[in-house]
């Protein structure tokens, strides 16, 4: 019997070896690609082993890293995460959901008992309602504000959901819990539920990611993430709201002579510069400046950009469609004469709704408003080396 190898199998075993040698090291010198075979279709698809993007985690959130995405979708395994007792794992066959109190038919639904109701699709984000952070000039947009991402989400419209068990009229909030360890719980007026709510079960065309709630969760679009509750497991439908531990002790904002405001759930307009920012380097001559926008009373209607520390504004190229409480691109094609410059976007809504400062969010809710809602317009100092850096400001 001989011992000598088939070409067709020493070539595949070398293709795959050259691959998993680049894996490994990102750095190593590949081989020419037109000498050695590739490897061979698998399973399950994989980045380039040159690109590694990554969330930056923390004990209870993970960021998405804006500044190296392209578009408006976020990867599903890239999408933000927040928990508040880690992420629970649940067996879809076993999962229910009950929907009761102020109805006329209490009943639990299954997972396959969801899905046979008409499915429903819609591009929107999701943004953790504590999405900001400022200090140092080594900020990335992911770490200002990456508790923000956008998915295609799939699922069954909560009015479909309460036309089935007969809301009573009567009826004006819902008890959204989860079943993390936290058992999150919030009190969402039915108005909302019935306008645009979903039970989302997929996420960009797979089931939803155990860490955005699967197999099922509650989606809002266009309100604080923390509504959005994950893992869902019950509705109770009543006349008020349930004044809950994590709506009461957590998620309000101070404000102005010792106020304290509740139910603040629309995440106002927003945007942010990805490119030129922290850590990239640009170089003299024609710069596209590229962000993201994005509201959650709506679409956004124009977004703004200046180049000069914010003493001029330009309106910026809006990438079609611009699709209402999403994400959007814009894009503005300026020539940097190699000063040293601040550059910023401010973004503006169609209920005229003007991105604000810093400042004047500090002017109206004062200096003690907490870390929730706040949005201000960013700021990148370019300087003449190409460097480009985040401009903190004093927030006390």
């Amino acid at each position: 019997m001989s011992n000598k190898i088939p070409r067709r199998t020493w070539l595949k075993a070398a293709a795959v070896t050259a691959v998993a040698s680049l894996v490994g090291n990102t750095r190593a010198e590949p081989q020419d690609p037109t000498k050695t075979q590739g490897a061979s279709p698998g399973k399950l698809g994989s980045r380039s082993p040159f690109e590694q993007p990554e969330k930056k985690p923390s004990d209870i959130s993970s960021r998405t890293p804006l500044q190296d995405l392209y578009g408006t979708i976020t990867p599903s395994d890239l999408h933000f995460e927040r928990s508040h007792a880690g992420v629970p794992v649940i067996d879809p066959e076993k999962y229910e959901l009950l929907i009761h109190g102020m109805v006329e038919r209490p009943m639990i639904f299954r997972l396959k008992d969801l899905k046979r109701f008409p499915a429903f699709s819609r591009i929107a984000f999701i943004e953790c309602s504590g999405n900001f952070r400022t200090g140092k000039t080594t900020m990335t947009p992911q770490e200002i504000c990456g508790l923000t991402s956008q998915s295609e989400w799939t699922g069954v419209m909560l009015s479909t959901l309460f036309r089935e068990v007969g809301v009573s009229p009567k009826a004006s909030w819902f008890l959204a819990e989860g079943s993390d360890a936290a058992v999150m719980t919030r009190s969402i007026p039915v108005s909302k539920g019935l306008e645009d709510g979903m039970i989302a079960y997929a996420q960009n065309g797979e089931a939803i990611r155990p860490q955005q709630g699967y197999p099922a969760r509650l989606f809002l679009p266009g309100w604080e993430g923390n509504t959005n509750v994950k893992w869902i497991r019950r509705i109770e439908l009543s006349d008020q709201p349930f004044m809950t531990r994590e709506e009461t002790s957590k998620y309000t904002e101070t404000v102005k002579d010792g106020k304290i405001r509740q139910f603040s759930f629309d995440m106002d307009a927003r945007s942010v510069i990805t490119y030129p920012s922290y850590p990239q380097q640009v170089e003299k001559g024609w710069i596209e400046i590229r962000g993201i926008a994005w509201s959650g009373r709506g679409k956004i209607d124009s977004v703004e950009v200046s180049t000069d520390a914010g003493k001029n504004w330009t309106k910026a190229i809006l990438q079609e469609p611009v699709l209402d409480k999403a994400h959007t691109y814009f894009r503005h094609l300026w020539r940097w004469d190699g000063q040293t410059t601040e550059i910023m976007s401010r973004a503006i809504d169609d209920t005229g709704y003007r991105q604000p400062t810093l400042q004047q969010l500090i002017n109206a809710r004062g200096t003690d408003m907490g870390g929730y809602h706040v949005n201000p317009v960013t700021a990148w100092v370019l300087q003449q080396d190409g460097t480009v850096l985040f401009k903190p400001e004093k927030w006390k």
